[in-house]
């Protein structure tokens, strides 16, 4: 898709929300399935399922990123998309996006040895490569909007409410809602 479309595209977005701003609040999905051992399916829209596993030192046959790789990627690719968007409506050329990506984790947290330890990424850095003529203002412009409005960035950083429940044999035996503190 050429600039101009994604430009294009990415308008139409903006005006239909400004006729109808209710059209602003959507939503996505999707369902996953333990298959064997830790390897897992996911399935998001008519995509084909993807698999998700682990290394073999976590039980896995690594035949699929795992899930914390997973995040790593929707992190990155969620900042190249932005990139592209918003250059496109800031009319900045941009001849590459890449993004390097690097999720600390301690698996004593993961593992339940140390209740000390998050179970989770303990910090992750990335590091982004542009290359572009636009000149360094444009382009800091650019960075800073895609900073603050990477929902996948903000996701992570910011207040969410995540609530669930676990049923066995169709039967609800837990609830639950969690309020994350973000980092800001």
């Amino acid at each position: 898709m050429a600039q101009e479309d994604v430009k294009a595209a990415v308008m139409k977005s903006i005006e239909a929300i400004k006729e109808n701003p209710k059209a602003a609040n959507v939503f996505f999905k999707a369902n996953t399935e333990l298959v064997e051992d830790v390897r897992c399916s996911a399935q998001v829209g008519t995509f084909s399922p993807m698999v998700i596993d682990e290394r073999p030192e976590l039980g896995g046959k690594n035949a699929g990123p795992n899930p914390v790789e997973l995040l790593l990627v929707a992190l990155g690719t969620c900042q190249e998309i932005m990139y592209s968007a918003y250059a496109s409506v800031m009319e900045i050329h941009l001849d590459s996006v890449k993004v390097d990506l690097k999720g600390d984790i301690n698996l004593n947290g993961m593992l339940g040895l140390d209740e000390n330890i998050p179970g989770g990424f303990t910090k992750i850095t990335f590091n982004t490569n542009i290359e572009s003529n636009a000149d360094e203002e444009t382009l800091l412009n650019l960075i800073e909007a895609v900073e603050k409005h990477c929902p996948v960035m903000d996701t992570i950083l910011r207040e969410i409410t995540i609530s669930g429940s676990a049923s066995v044999n169709g039967k609800e035996l837990f609830r639950s809602e969690t309020k994350k503190v973000g980092v800001q």
